[in-house]
Protein backbone atom coordinates (compact mmCIF):
# COMPACT_ATOMS: atom_id res chain seq x y z
CA UNK A 1 0.00 0.00 0.00
CA UNK A 2 1.31 2.94 -0.94
CA UNK A 3 0.64 6.21 1.84
CA UNK A 4 1.16 9.86 1.11
CA UNK A 5 1.10 11.51 4.75
CA UNK A 6 0.53 15.50 4.68
CA UNK A 7 1.96 17.45 7.38
CA UNK A 8 1.98 21.11 8.69
CA UNK A 9 5.16 21.23 10.46
CA UNK A 10 8.24 18.82 9.55
CA UNK A 11 7.83 15.76 12.02
CA UNK A 12 11.50 15.95 13.61
CA UNK A 13 13.02 16.46 16.04
CA UNK A 14 10.56 14.13 17.85
CA UNK A 15 10.60 16.29 20.77
CA UNK A 16 6.46 17.17 20.43
CA UNK A 17 3.40 15.13 20.42
CA UNK A 18 2.75 15.72 17.23
CA UNK A 19 5.88 14.59 15.66
CA UNK A 20 5.75 11.86 17.30
CA UNK A 21 2.79 10.53 16.50
CA UNK A 22 3.48 10.90 12.99
CA UNK A 23 6.76 9.63 13.56
CA UNK A 24 5.45 6.07 15.51
CA UNK A 25 2.61 5.55 13.03
CA UNK A 26 4.42 6.33 10.09
CA UNK A 27 7.99 3.94 11.03
CA UNK A 28 4.78 1.29 12.23
CA UNK A 29 3.32 1.36 9.24
CA UNK A 30 6.82 0.65 7.14
CA UNK A 31 7.43 -1.96 9.05
CA UNK A 32 3.88 -3.52 8.09
CA UNK A 33 5.29 -3.30 4.60
CA UNK A 34 3.78 0.20 3.37
CA UNK A 35 5.29 2.73 0.91
CA UNK A 36 5.14 5.92 2.88
CA UNK A 37 6.09 8.90 1.56
CA UNK A 38 5.92 12.58 3.32
CA UNK A 39 5.59 16.27 2.22
CA UNK A 40 5.73 18.26 4.91
CA UNK A 41 5.65 22.05 5.63
CA UNK A 42 8.87 23.38 6.58
CA UNK A 43 7.37 26.73 8.38
CA UNK A 44 9.38 29.47 10.47
CA UNK A 45 8.12 28.53 13.48
CA UNK A 46 9.17 24.94 13.33
CA UNK A 47 12.00 25.30 10.57
CA UNK A 48 14.10 22.38 10.23
CA UNK A 49 17.34 22.69 8.15
CA UNK A 50 16.86 19.99 5.30
CA UNK A 51 20.29 20.71 3.92
CA UNK A 52 21.70 19.42 6.42
CA UNK A 53 20.99 15.69 5.33
CA UNK A 54 17.99 13.57 6.55
CA UNK A 55 17.84 12.45 9.95
CA UNK A 56 18.33 8.61 10.06
CA UNK A 57 15.66 8.05 11.89
CA UNK A 58 13.53 8.98 9.07
CA UNK A 59 14.90 6.71 6.97
CA UNK A 60 11.59 4.86 6.76
CA UNK A 61 10.18 6.82 4.88
CA UNK A 62 10.64 6.21 0.88
CA UNK A 63 10.26 9.86 -0.38
CA UNK A 64 10.65 13.22 1.44
CA UNK A 65 9.38 16.79 0.36
CA UNK A 66 9.35 19.40 2.14
CA UNK A 67 7.73 23.01 1.40
CA UNK A 68 9.05 26.04 3.12
CA UNK A 69 5.74 28.08 4.76
CA UNK A 70 5.77 31.57 5.87
CA UNK A 71 3.28 30.85 8.98
CA UNK A 72 4.26 33.71 11.30
CA UNK A 73 1.15 35.55 12.95
CA UNK A 74 0.89 39.33 11.23
CA UNK A 75 -0.93 41.46 13.04
CA UNK A 76 -2.08 43.36 9.45
CA UNK A 77 -3.77 39.77 8.72
CA UNK A 78 -5.27 39.15 11.83
CA UNK A 79 -6.61 42.92 11.92
CA UNK A 80 -8.42 41.99 8.47
CA UNK A 81 -9.71 38.74 9.48
CA UNK A 82 -11.81 40.44 12.11
CA UNK A 83 -13.97 41.09 8.88
CA UNK A 84 -13.49 37.73 7.18
CA UNK A 85 -15.62 34.34 7.65
CA UNK A 86 -12.46 32.50 7.58
CA UNK A 87 -10.50 30.95 10.24
CA UNK A 88 -7.07 32.71 10.85
CA UNK A 89 -6.21 29.61 12.86
CA UNK A 90 -6.22 27.55 9.02
CA UNK A 91 -5.34 30.55 6.70
CA UNK A 92 -2.20 30.57 8.11
CA UNK A 93 -1.86 27.09 6.95
CA UNK A 94 -2.47 27.53 3.10
CA UNK A 95 0.14 28.17 0.91
CA UNK A 96 -0.21 28.18 -3.16
CA UNK A 97 3.49 26.72 -2.77
CA UNK A 98 2.75 23.56 -1.04
CA UNK A 99 -0.45 23.63 -3.10
CA UNK A 100 1.88 22.86 -6.26
CA UNK A 101 4.11 20.68 -5.08
CA UNK A 102 1.20 18.30 -3.79
CA UNK A 103 -0.24 18.54 -7.33
CA UNK A 104 3.37 17.92 -8.53
CA UNK A 105 3.42 14.50 -6.51
CA UNK A 106 0.00 13.85 -7.32
CA UNK A 107 0.85 13.51 -10.54
CA UNK A 108 4.11 11.87 -10.75
CA UNK A 109 2.71 8.41 -9.21
CA UNK A 110 -0.85 7.21 -7.54
CA UNK A 111 -1.21 6.37 -3.80
CA UNK A 112 -3.65 4.48 -2.34
CA UNK A 113 -3.68 6.73 1.05
CA UNK A 114 -3.33 10.21 1.73
CA UNK A 115 -3.17 10.89 5.28
CA UNK A 116 -3.40 14.44 6.37
CA UNK A 117 -2.22 14.42 9.85
CA UNK A 118 -4.10 17.52 11.67
CA UNK A 119 -7.30 19.46 10.57
CA UNK A 120 -4.78 22.13 8.94
CA UNK A 121 -4.16 20.23 5.81
CA UNK A 122 -8.09 20.37 5.12
CA UNK A 123 -7.68 23.03 2.59
CA UNK A 124 -6.13 20.87 0.62
CA UNK A 125 -9.19 18.15 0.28
CA UNK A 126 -10.55 19.49 -2.92
CA UNK A 127 -7.31 19.80 -4.60
CA UNK A 128 -6.58 15.72 -3.59
CA UNK A 129 -10.13 14.89 -5.04
CA UNK A 130 -9.47 16.62 -8.30
CA UNK A 131 -5.92 14.97 -8.90
CA UNK A 132 -6.12 11.64 -6.99
CA UNK A 133 -8.64 8.94 -6.50
CA UNK A 134 -6.65 7.78 -3.04
CA UNK A 135 -8.73 7.25 -0.16
CA UNK A 136 -8.40 10.36 1.77
CA UNK A 137 -7.90 9.77 5.54
CA UNK A 138 -8.27 12.87 8.49
CA UNK A 139 -5.87 12.00 11.67
CA UNK A 140 -7.42 14.25 13.94
CA UNK A 141 -4.65 14.70 16.50
CA UNK A 142 -7.58 16.69 18.60
CA UNK A 143 -10.28 18.35 18.44
CA UNK A 144 -9.15 21.48 17.65
CA UNK A 145 -11.67 24.18 18.11
CA UNK A 146 -11.86 22.41 22.03
CA UNK A 147 -8.13 23.53 22.82
CA UNK A 148 -9.22 27.03 22.08
CA UNK A 149 -12.50 26.91 24.04
CA UNK A 150 -10.79 26.09 26.97
CA UNK A 151 -8.45 28.26 26.76
CA UNK A 152 -10.97 31.48 26.63
CA UNK A 153 -12.80 29.98 29.64
CA UNK A 154 -9.28 29.91 31.35
CA UNK A 155 -8.49 33.84 29.94
CA UNK A 156 -9.87 36.87 32.05
CA UNK A 157 -12.18 38.79 30.80
CA UNK A 158 -11.01 42.13 28.30
CA UNK A 159 -10.12 42.19 25.00
CA UNK A 160 -7.88 39.16 24.55
CA UNK A 161 -10.64 37.22 26.05
CA UNK A 162 -13.32 38.34 23.37
CA UNK A 163 -10.66 37.73 20.10
CA UNK A 164 -9.79 34.33 21.08
CA UNK A 165 -13.43 33.24 21.83
CA UNK A 166 -13.92 35.19 17.89
CA UNK A 167 -11.16 33.06 16.54
CA UNK A 168 -12.20 30.16 18.39
CA UNK A 169 -16.18 30.20 16.79
CA UNK A 170 -14.46 30.53 12.88
CA UNK A 171 -12.01 27.56 13.78
CA UNK A 172 -15.03 25.49 15.33
CA UNK A 173 -17.25 26.46 11.81
CA UNK A 174 -14.04 25.08 9.84
CA UNK A 175 -13.67 21.95 11.30
CA UNK A 176 -17.96 20.94 11.61
CA UNK A 177 -17.96 22.44 7.69
CA UNK A 178 -15.08 19.48 6.62
CA UNK A 179 -16.40 16.25 9.23
CA UNK A 180 -17.70 14.57 6.31
CA UNK A 181 -15.46 15.70 3.49
CA UNK A 182 -13.11 12.60 3.88
CA UNK A 183 -13.64 9.17 3.15
CA UNK A 184 -12.25 8.21 6.70
CA UNK A 185 -11.65 9.80 10.53
CA UNK A 186 -8.44 8.46 12.49
CA UNK A 187 -8.88 10.62 15.64
CA UNK A 188 -6.71 9.68 18.13
CA UNK A 189 -8.83 8.79 21.37
CA UNK A 190 -12.17 7.47 21.11
CA UNK A 191 -13.59 10.75 23.57
CA UNK A 192 -12.38 12.61 20.35
CA UNK A 193 -14.68 10.35 18.11
CA UNK A 194 -17.32 11.04 20.09
CA UNK A 195 -17.00 14.50 20.15
CA UNK A 196 -17.03 14.75 16.31
CA UNK A 197 -20.10 12.18 16.14
CA UNK A 198 -22.41 14.77 18.10
CA UNK A 199 -21.21 17.81 15.94
CA UNK A 200 -22.75 15.38 12.92
CA UNK A 201 -19.75 13.28 11.51
CA UNK A 202 -21.16 10.37 9.73
CA UNK A 203 -18.10 8.99 7.75
CA UNK A 204 -16.32 5.75 9.26
CA UNK A 205 -13.84 6.56 12.22
CA UNK A 206 -11.49 4.42 13.55
CA UNK A 207 -9.70 5.06 16.85
CA UNK A 208 -5.67 5.68 16.05
CA UNK A 209 -3.62 6.86 19.26
CA UNK A 210 -0.70 7.63 19.73
CA UNK A 211 1.50 4.36 19.66
CA UNK A 212 5.07 3.90 21.26
CA UNK A 213 7.79 0.81 20.52
CA UNK A 214 8.65 0.27 24.17
CA UNK A 215 12.44 -1.25 22.67
CA UNK A 216 13.37 2.63 22.17
CA UNK A 217 12.43 2.96 25.92
CA UNK A 218 14.74 1.95 28.76
CA UNK A 219 13.19 2.48 32.31
CA UNK A 220 15.64 3.26 35.19
CA UNK A 221 13.73 1.95 38.18
CA UNK A 222 17.06 3.54 40.57
CA UNK A 223 15.76 6.91 40.07
CA UNK A 224 13.60 5.84 42.81
CA UNK A 225 16.51 5.24 45.07
CA UNK A 226 17.37 8.89 44.38
CA UNK A 227 16.14 11.84 46.65
CA UNK A 228 12.43 12.35 44.79
CA UNK A 229 12.48 15.40 41.80
CA UNK A 230 9.82 16.33 40.29
CA UNK A 231 10.28 17.07 35.84
CA UNK A 232 8.01 19.09 33.58
CA UNK A 233 8.62 18.55 29.70
CA UNK A 234 6.60 19.86 27.20
CA UNK A 235 6.95 22.40 24.35
CA UNK A 236 6.53 26.15 26.14
CA UNK A 237 5.53 27.64 22.64
CA UNK A 238 2.31 25.66 23.04
CA UNK A 239 0.14 28.11 24.77
CA UNK A 240 -1.78 25.38 27.04
CA UNK A 241 1.61 24.12 27.92
CA UNK A 242 2.67 27.42 29.25
CA UNK A 243 -0.30 28.15 31.15
CA UNK A 244 -0.62 24.82 32.71
CA UNK A 245 2.79 25.61 33.71
CA UNK A 246 2.49 29.15 34.93
CA UNK A 247 -0.27 27.93 36.91
CA UNK A 248 1.83 24.96 38.93
CA UNK A 249 4.42 27.59 39.60
CA UNK A 250 2.06 29.61 41.04
CA UNK A 251 -0.39 28.22 42.77
CA UNK A 252 0.87 24.59 43.44
CA UNK A 253 4.63 24.82 43.81
CA UNK A 254 4.66 26.95 46.52
CA UNK A 255 2.47 25.01 48.82
CA UNK A 256 4.98 22.03 47.69
CA UNK A 257 7.94 23.50 48.52
CA UNK A 258 6.81 24.69 52.39
CA UNK A 259 5.86 20.56 52.91
CA UNK A 260 8.47 19.43 51.48
CA UNK A 261 12.00 22.08 50.94
CA UNK A 262 14.16 19.25 49.47
CA UNK A 263 12.07 18.52 46.46
CA UNK A 264 13.11 19.98 43.24
CA UNK A 265 11.47 21.10 40.01
CA UNK A 266 13.38 20.67 36.68
CA UNK A 267 11.68 22.24 33.78
CA UNK A 268 12.10 21.51 30.15
CA UNK A 269 11.00 22.52 27.15
CA UNK A 270 11.36 23.87 23.55
CA UNK A 271 11.12 27.58 23.01
CA UNK A 272 11.24 28.49 27.11
CA UNK A 273 9.98 32.15 27.18
CA UNK A 274 12.65 34.56 28.61
CA UNK A 275 10.95 35.25 31.66
CA UNK A 276 10.95 31.59 32.51
CA UNK A 277 15.01 31.59 32.26
CA UNK A 278 15.01 34.63 34.80
CA UNK A 279 12.55 33.08 37.69
CA UNK A 280 14.32 32.75 40.84
CA UNK A 281 12.69 29.87 43.23
CA UNK A 282 14.07 27.67 45.31
CA UNK A 283 14.75 24.12 44.10
CA UNK A 284 13.42 25.68 40.31
CA UNK A 285 15.73 24.92 37.52
CA UNK A 286 14.78 25.28 34.12
CA UNK A 287 16.92 23.48 31.08
CA UNK A 288 15.21 24.89 27.98
CA UNK A 289 15.54 22.78 25.41
CA UNK A 290 17.01 19.09 26.13
CA UNK A 291 19.19 17.30 23.76
CA UNK A 292 17.53 13.76 24.67
CA UNK A 293 14.14 13.99 26.06
CA UNK A 294 14.07 10.67 27.48
CA UNK A 295 17.19 11.29 29.71
CA UNK A 296 15.89 14.32 30.92
CA UNK A 297 11.98 12.03 32.30
CA UNK A 298 14.38 9.06 33.26
CA UNK A 299 16.88 11.63 35.78
CA UNK A 300 13.38 11.93 37.83
CA UNK A 301 11.13 9.83 39.87
CA UNK A 302 7.95 11.92 39.45
CA UNK A 303 6.50 13.70 36.13
CA UNK A 304 3.81 16.74 36.13
CA UNK A 305 1.61 17.50 33.57
CA UNK A 306 -0.93 20.22 34.65
CA UNK A 307 -2.65 20.93 31.80
CA UNK A 308 -6.02 23.11 32.21
CA UNK A 309 -6.60 23.48 28.51
CA UNK A 310 -5.97 21.26 25.47
CA UNK A 311 -7.12 18.62 23.59
CA UNK A 312 -6.39 14.98 22.18
CA UNK A 313 -3.11 13.01 24.08
CA UNK A 314 -0.12 14.05 25.72
CA UNK A 315 2.26 11.80 23.92
CA UNK A 316 4.82 12.71 26.79
CA UNK A 317 2.82 11.37 29.58
CA UNK A 318 3.28 7.57 27.27
CA UNK A 319 6.47 8.15 27.07
CA UNK A 320 6.85 9.07 30.97
CA UNK A 321 4.80 5.84 31.59
CA UNK A 322 6.75 3.79 29.03
CA UNK A 323 9.75 4.76 30.90
CA UNK A 324 8.34 3.59 34.21
CA UNK A 325 7.87 7.11 36.17
CA UNK A 326 5.51 8.13 38.17
CA UNK A 327 2.58 10.57 36.53
CA UNK A 328 1.22 13.19 38.33
CA UNK A 329 -1.78 14.99 36.14
CA UNK A 330 -4.91 16.91 35.65
CA UNK A 331 -7.96 14.68 34.39
CA UNK A 332 -7.52 17.37 31.36
CA UNK A 333 -4.20 15.93 30.39
CA UNK A 334 -4.70 12.15 31.03
CA UNK A 335 -7.64 12.18 28.67
CA UNK A 336 -7.67 9.39 25.84
CA UNK A 337 -5.51 7.57 28.09
CA UNK A 338 -7.18 4.97 30.11
CA UNK A 339 -4.79 5.12 33.03
CA UNK A 340 -6.61 4.49 36.52
CA UNK A 341 -5.89 6.75 39.88
CA UNK A 342 -3.33 5.40 42.55
CA UNK A 343 -2.63 2.45 39.74
CA UNK A 344 -0.80 3.72 36.55
CA UNK A 345 -0.79 7.40 37.43
CA UNK A 346 -2.09 9.78 39.94
CA UNK A 347 -4.84 12.52 39.08
CA UNK A 348 -4.58 16.19 40.82
CA UNK A 349 -6.91 18.86 39.37
CA UNK A 350 -5.40 21.53 42.14
CA UNK A 351 -3.19 22.77 44.64
CA UNK A 352 -4.47 20.76 47.16
CA UNK A 353 -4.51 17.38 44.93
CA UNK A 354 -1.17 17.38 44.23
CA UNK A 355 -0.25 17.73 47.29
CA UNK A 356 -2.21 14.77 48.33
CA UNK A 357 -0.99 13.05 45.63
CA UNK A 358 2.74 13.64 46.80
CA UNK A 359 1.52 12.57 50.64
CA UNK A 360 0.10 9.09 49.11
CA UNK A 361 4.02 8.86 47.62
CA UNK A 362 5.82 9.81 50.46
CA UNK A 363 3.93 7.79 53.12
CA UNK A 364 4.90 4.59 51.99
CA UNK A 365 8.23 5.19 49.32
CA UNK A 366 7.39 1.56 47.72
CA UNK A 367 4.66 3.29 45.53
CA UNK A 368 6.99 4.80 43.83
CA UNK A 369 8.78 1.56 42.09
CA UNK A 370 5.45 0.30 42.32
CA UNK A 371 3.53 2.56 40.43
CA UNK A 372 6.45 2.99 37.83
CA UNK A 373 6.31 -0.22 36.75
CA UNK A 374 2.45 -0.57 36.35
CA UNK A 375 2.64 2.36 34.18
CA UNK A 376 5.69 0.92 31.94
CA UNK A 377 3.02 -2.16 31.40
CA UNK A 378 0.11 -0.77 30.92
CA UNK A 379 2.12 1.96 28.23
CA UNK A 380 3.66 -1.19 26.63
CA UNK A 381 0.68 -3.31 26.47
CA UNK A 382 -1.80 -0.34 25.45
CA UNK A 383 -0.23 2.09 23.07
CA UNK A 384 2.43 -0.52 20.80
CA UNK A 385 2.66 1.24 17.82
CA UNK A 386 2.33 -1.75 15.18
CA UNK A 387 -0.62 -2.94 16.82
CA UNK A 388 -2.26 0.42 16.39
CA UNK A 389 -0.65 0.59 12.68
CA UNK A 390 -2.14 -2.87 12.32
CA UNK A 391 -5.54 -2.05 13.08
CA UNK A 392 -5.74 1.43 10.88
CA UNK A 393 -4.05 -0.54 8.09
CA UNK A 394 -7.20 -3.17 8.32
CA UNK A 395 -9.53 -0.23 8.13
CA UNK A 396 -7.73 1.17 5.10
CA UNK A 397 -7.79 -2.13 3.14
CA UNK A 398 -11.32 -2.67 3.91
CA UNK A 399 -12.19 0.78 2.41
CA UNK A 400 -9.69 0.17 -0.33
CA UNK A 401 -11.66 -3.19 -1.59
CA UNK A 402 -15.04 -1.36 -0.60
CA UNK A 403 -14.21 1.12 -3.30
CA UNK A 404 -13.05 -0.61 -6.07
CA UNK A 405 -15.78 -3.67 -6.09
CA UNK A 406 -18.55 -3.14 -8.83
Amino acid sequence: MKILLLCKKFPFPLKDGESIAVHSLSRALHELGCEVSLLAMNTSKHYFNIEQGIPPELSHYRRIQTVQVDNRIRLSAAFFNLFSSDSYHIARFESAAYAKRLTEMLAEEDYDVIQLETLYLAPYVPLIRSKSEALVVMRAHNVEHEIWERMVRQSKPGPRRWYLRHLTRKLKAFEERFLNSYDMLAPITLRDLHIFRNLGCQIPAVVTPIGLNADDYQPDYGSFRSPPSISFIGSLDWMPNLEGLEWFLAEVWPQIRRKYPEVELHIAGRNTPAHLFNLRQPNVFIHGEVPDAARFISAHSLMVVPLLSGSGMRAKILEGMVLGKVVISTSLGLEGIGARHKQEALVANDAAQFLQALDYLFRKPARFERMGRQAQEFAEREYNHTAIARRLLAHYQTRIVAEVQP
